[in-house]
């Protein structure tokens, strides 16, 4: 190739090798600054469109751990009240037995014990509400959100299945000694240990769905990572190699540009 002062072949491809180093050296060090290989549409549009909707389903998936987190609340709450009816329908027992073998002033002071715990099992039913939801005075059931396609799982007993019924004969108040009957009592324990036989396997059951859950989040995030997360170790490597190869680059331009002051020589 002639020597020419108006084309610098040399300065032309080593500027072209040094623009493509600094192309790579942005690349690397971007991945270094954000932890990603993949952190926007121009690095790989197809990846970062998956990123993104798994993203995505991962907020989805909040909000069912928390609707299933919400409804276990709830179940909580009934179970706890329930044994506590439960512990009071057996010494109610106790006091129809006593009620029933004796008379007067005996009698009126066990009927009082009996209607008082009557009261207790009414109050702590009434009372087991969780964020508005009482599953022993709510007629049918409570859906509970279960997957980001819309599932849900219901909680709860039908109206047939609630204490409220039966109980009614144990906690309204004055009962008569006639009445005070373990007959009852037993009806009521039937009802009351049913349903929390009822509550105990809804309870295991949306306990076993949030553990999937955030199984499935880890799965998912783990998957994410697998997609965009940059490897550090690799690209520190790679920008060492490449910060050294910029500086010969620099090198081999200024090599290059200082060719046609070489020809200066021949006129002298």
């Amino acid at each position: 190739m002639a020597n020419s002062i108006n084309t610098n072949y040399g300065a032309s491809i080593a500027l072209q090798n040094l623009n493509k180093t600094n192309a790579q050296l942005e690349t690397t060090q971007n991945r270094i600054n954000t932890g990603q290989k993949v952190s926007s549409a121009k690095d790989n549009g197809a990846i970062f469109a998956i990123a993104t909707t798994q993203r995505a389903n991962m907020g989805a998936m909040d909000a069912v751990k928390g609707s299933l987190q919400r409804g276990q609340s709830i179940i909580d709450v009934a179970l706890a009240a329930g044994e506590t009816a439960t512990s009071a329908l057996e010494e109610m027992k106790a006091l129809a037995v006593n009620i029933a073998s004796s008379t007067g002033d005996a009698q009126t002071a066990y009927l009082a014990d009996y209607n008082a715990m009557g009261k207790e099992v009414a109050s702590a039913l009434s009372g087991a509400s969780f964020d508005g939801v009482n599953l022993w005075s709510t007629a049918g059931v409570t859906n509970l959100t279960t997957n980001t396609s819309g599932g849900t799982y219901g909680v709860g007993f039908a109206a047939s299945q609630s204490g409220d019924a039966t109980l009614t004969a144990v906690n309204t108040g004055a009962i008569a000694a006639g009445a005070a009957t373990t007959t009852a009592v037993d009806a009521a324990l039937k009802t009351v240990t049913t349903a929390l036989a009822t509550l105990g396997t809804q309870s295991k059951s949306v306990s076993r769905q949030v553990s999937f859950v955030s199984k499935l989040q880890d799965a998912t995030e783990a998957g994410i990572g697998n997609l965009v997360d940059a490897d550090l170790a690799k690209e520190s490597a790679r920008l060492t190699a490449l910060q050294t190869k910029q500086q010969l680059g620099v090198q081999a331009l200024s090599i290059a540009n200082s060719s046609s002051s070489i020809l200066l020589g021949l006129f002298r």
